[in-house]
């Protein structure tokens, strides 16, 4: 079987748009909030219900799927009564963000539907402010602790900025671009997952997390009615934790080439950027990636994805992503996951 062919099983099946898989250290402060909120039981019922395999939680090298991802949130969210989860002190009630959202509804501007946003937060968060700041070119959302040493939860501050480009972007009835994303955290290792998050550079050890929008967006009158809301709520956050943009990172670019074609050279991939190979090479440097390296995430993102929504043997995965034996894609796999590529998919298949 071919990889096209392959391609088009998996596609049905695993209810998403993109390719990439995510670190699971990107959600283990989530991990670590849901830890003081709810029941080892509970949690562990959240990540079956999710197709997340426990005992992959503990393998620094485990990756999540787009659907995985989401299914947490919505699990976690439903098991805990917190739409947020545990990640800020206090609770964040069940149906906050439907009055959220209805309170920014009829704002004559983004601008104006920003700044109820801040506010409604504002009454509910107790170690963290959100402040609406713009000048010239830019409109900013910030978010300032409260009180000095206040605790910073890396999960929490890069969902409170998602939300923030989730419902701008609802509202205007288009992903909408971003200038920068800041974090008040130290560089993390799994830093360059946030560039599946977020259509933008994003910059660590800054004095206050914040999200930076073009200060005409302010200007646009938001396009969404009542009777929108309820599909926005009910598939939140599916819509807007991953970004479809491909510009703002270099690796992105050539992933999505190599998708189209595994079997692109540097040089291929170079010359349709327009570039020579030397200068996409010291690009993807400047990023702290390789064209090697891009090529050998996505074959790892692609076996998951099959190992994880379809039935197509090892051999057919192996070959369709350009492995010269079944062997070779074993100890490839397990060199990026810590698991044989057998164990994972039976681990899977254990949780349905």
């Amino acid at each position: 079987m071919d990889r096209v062919t392959i391609e088009n099983r998996l596609q049905p099946d695993a209810g998403s748009t993109t390719t990439e898989t995510v670190s699971l250290e990107l959600v283990q402060d989530l991990l670590r909030s849901l830890r003081t909120v709810c029941s080892e039981s509970s949690l562990d019922r959240c990540l079956k219900q999710a197709g997340i395999v426990k005992e992959f939680i503990s393998h620094p090298v485990s990756r999540l799927t787009h659907d995985q991802l989401v299914r947490l949130y919505q699990e976690s969210a439903a098991a805990t009564g917190d739409e947020m989860m545990g990640l800020w002190s206090r609770p964040i009630r069940t149906g906050t963000l439907k009055y959220i959202v209805r309170a920014m509804l009829d704002a004559p501007t983004i601008n104006v539907a920003l700044y109820r946003f801040t506010q409604f937060w504002n009454l509910l968060l107790d170690d963290y402010q959100l402040n609406l700041s713009q000048n010239e070119s830019t409109m900013s959302l910030e978010l300032i602790p409260r009180y000095a040493n206040a605790g910073v939860n890396r999960f929490g501050h890069a969902l409170m900025l998602k939300l923030t480009h989730g419902i701008v972007s609802w509202f205007v009835g288009r992903e909408v671009p971003v200038q920068e994303v800041l974090f008040s955290f130290p560089r993390p290792s799994f830093a360059a997952d946030y560039s599946i998050l977020f259509p933008a550079p994003v910059l660590f050890q800054e004095k206050h997390s914040q999200i930076k929008f073009c200060i005409e967006l302010g200007r646009i009158r938001p396009a969404r009615k009542s009777a929108d809301v309820r599909a926005f709520l009910e598939r939140a956050p599916r819509d807007w934790i991953f970004t479809s943009y491909r510009q703002h990172a270099m690796r992105l670019k050539v992933r999505e080439l190599l998708y189209a074609d595994l079997g692109r050279t540097l040089d291929d991939v170079a010359t349709r950027l327009h570039m020579s190979s030397r200068t996409l090479l010291r690009r993807l440097q400047d990023e702290n990636m390789s064209f090697q390296g891009i090529k050998d995430e996505l074959r790892r993102d692609l076996a998951i994805l099959h190992l994880v929504y379809t039935d197509v043997s090892l051999t057919e995965i192996s070959f369709a992503l350009g492995f010269s034996s079944p062997a070779v894609f074993h100890r490839a796999f397990r060199h990026w996951t810590g698991i044989t590529p057998g164990v994972y998919r039976a681990a899977q298949q254990e949780l349905h």
